[in-house]
């Protein structure tokens, strides 16, 4: 029987906790004995923890107890994590757990804990959009994709934020038991077995601002008032009383991006809006914020988001008041 163990810990994120499981349990009802997962749960504490949300949890052991390999050791998230130090014992136990498994990750930002245990230098890794600048920082050997809801680098499998881990589950699932199973799982669990494009489209709007003290901000908020005009880099420049070539300089070191890349972001933050809250046919979107044609915004949606516009919209389109 495979085994699988997920790591706990006081102020885990419950959801880290129950997809995965839900996912590998839901999957003994399509396995054969043999073949069906025995699931595990490891505390860092003795007794019972709280999850973040107030749900006590207990664990099966503490993890220190668990000298044996596994096939799957997952580490759970929660929402203080990426501020705690480093836990020795922890992390020397993690490091030697990992490479006795047959595969390790991590749900959401329990990134943090494996790269503390060294797993993660040299990797390429995800975790949840707003723990990325943060994850990077920090284990500056590692290579962070903010876009990805799960990655695989050899035995090492890591994903976005919280639900994202039943994303993850489902793909290990798929690789362990074929994708009949996991089709089975998904549609018991009424999930999708594969989401469309990564986890940017979850995240706050993109564009970058800069210091009300700095002229650029007022380009800035020129562009945000136009974004139906063709803005170039000489009429904005004019606005400033700057020549092209200073301008430019000035704002890419002040935004950290160019003019068009701002604009970009702006025109797409401004869409998304858009497809969110109103029904507006998608032409008429792409006119009001200034992609010159339907095909233009689809192409930066795809860009920057995974998805295209249409594709944004029903995804979101639920989440509207009534």
């Amino acid at each position: 029987m495979p085994t699988l163990a997920i790591l706990v810990f006081p102020g885990v994120q419950a959801l880290d906790v129950s997809g995965p499981l839900d996912v590998f349990s839901e999957a003994n009802r399509f396995l054969t004995r043999e073949h069906q997962y025995q699931l595990e749960v490891l505390g860092t504490e003795r007794g019972m923890m709280h999850c973040s949300n107030g749900l006590p949890i207990a664990a099966h052991r503490h993890y220190s107890e668990a000298l044996e390999a596994f096939d799957l050791i997952l580490v759970a998230g929660g929402p203080e994590l990426p501020r705690q130090p480093r836990d020795e014992a922890l992390s020397a136990w993690l490091h030697a757990a990992a490479l006795r498994s047959r595969r390790y990750g991590s749900i959401c930002n329990g990134a943090f804990l494996l790269g503390h245990a060294g797993l993660l230098d040299g990797k390429t890794v995800t975790t949840h959009w707003n723990d990325v600048a943060a994850l990077a920082r920090l284990f500056p050997h590692t290579t962070v994709d903010g876009d990805r809801i799960y990655l695989q680098d050899g035995d090492l499998f890591t994903s976005a934020g919280v639900t994202a881990g039943i994303d993850l589950s489902l793909y290990l699932l798929s690789r362990d038991s074929g994708p009949e199973v996991s089709l089975n799982v998904a549609k018991r669990l009424v999930v999708f077995t594969q989401r469309r494009g990564g986890q940017s489209q979850f995240s706050p709007y993109l564009t970058p601002y800069v210091e009300e003290t700095s002229p650029v901000n007022a380009v800035q908020q020129y562009v945000l008032a136009h974004l139906e005009q063709e803005l170039s880099v000489d009429s904005l420049a004019a606005i400033v009383a700057m020549s092209p070539r200073n301008f430019a300089r000035v704002f890419a070191r002040d935004a950290r991006v160019t003019p068009a890349e701002f604009i970009e972001s702006a025109r797409m933050d401004a869409a998304r809006a858009l497809l969110e809250s109103t029904q507006e046919p998608i032409k008429r979107v792409a006119h009001r914020c200034g992609f010159s044609n339907v095909n233009q915004m689809r192409a930066v949606f795809v860009k920057r988001l995974g998805v295209t516009a249409a594709q944004y919209r029903t995804n979101f389109e639920g989440f509207k008041q009534d």
